[in-house]
């Protein structure tokens, strides 16, 4: 069960995060008469038929900024593992070292001089 609720936790925080300007939308379409009356810019301009679509526009520069950044700090946080991770140490073993000896008994190729092939002439 508790697997089942983290499974569930993980997939709806993912969405969440790529479809942030699916949900701008959603809540200014289900919003709209209250944006349009109480938080739009130009809500006594009336004759500009706005609607509250400057609230929306201004939301959706908000997430966009957001994400830029999101995805800069991101970076710079790679950036920095980069950089400043400390690197392993690297060991070696004196066995792998230890100089291999070469067998003495090669294969020698046989040293016939043979005429090079051509193909039959053509008539």
């Amino acid at each position: 069960m508790l697997k089942k609720f983290t499974v569930l936790l993980l997939i709806a925080s993912i969405i969440s995060a790529n479809f942030s300007r699916l949900f701008i939308y959603a809540g200014f379409e289900l919003n709209k008469n209250y944006i349009a009356n109480n938080l739009c810019v130009n809500r006594d301009k009336p004759w500009l038929h706005c609607n509250g679509k400057c609230y929306f526009v201004k939301k959706i520069k908000q997430a966009e900024e957001k994400e830029r950044s999101d995805e800069r700090q991101s970076q710079k946080n790679l950036f920095q593992e980069a950089l400043f991770t400390p690197k392993p140490e690297i060991g070696f073993y004196p066995q792998v070292l230890l100089v291999m000896q070469v067998p003495v008994n090669r294969i020698v190729l046989p040293s016939v001089d043979l005429p090079i092939f051509q193909p039959p002439p053509l008539a």
